[in-house]
């Protein structure tokens, strides 16, 4: 079933939100990964012990089905974190088609749009900055 969420990026600190999230709203979280729990090749000799620990994903649902997901962005990966780059709204469509349509249709005009690709969790994935500087991401997980 097709959703919508908010996606939250902080430098580190993603656990630490979270935990205070829940405090804030209660439930559980629905996903807890960190970067050890990824395959990652080479990219992974540039990690910490500290930064394999850090959080990949995380979610958890806060009022009315919404739900807020996030990572922690990590200097040693090259994320670098700006008012405006550390949230989007993140699309869940329901087919690879759809991921396409809402991805060719929104970032008309973006300076900043890579593409959708298969990503190693699985899913058909992209993100990109709008015309207007809003940041979406499209998640397609068949």
């Amino acid at each position: 079933m097709a959703s919508v969420s908010t996606y939250i990026n902080t430098l580190g600190r993603t656990e630490e939100a979270f935990e205070f999230y829940r405090s804030v709203f209660g439930g559980e979280f629905g996903d807890l990964m960190r970067f050890r729990d990824m395959d990652m090749g080479p990219a992974a000799d540039a990690l910490t012990e500290d930064d394999l620990n850090k959080v990949l994903h995380i979610s958890l649902e806060i009022l009315g089905g919404h739900v807020i997901e996030g990572t922690d962005a990590m200097a040693s990966l090259g994320h670098q974190l700006t008012a405006g780059n550390n949230f989007s709204i993140n699309l869940h469509p329901d087919t690879r088609d759809e991921a396409d349509r809402l991805y060719s249709g929104l970032s008309v005009g973006s300076k900043d749009a890579p593409g959708m690709a298969d990503m190693p969790w699985g899913a058909y994935w992209g993100s990109f900055e709008d015309r207007f500087g809003i940041r979406w991401m499209i998640n397609f997980a068949s």
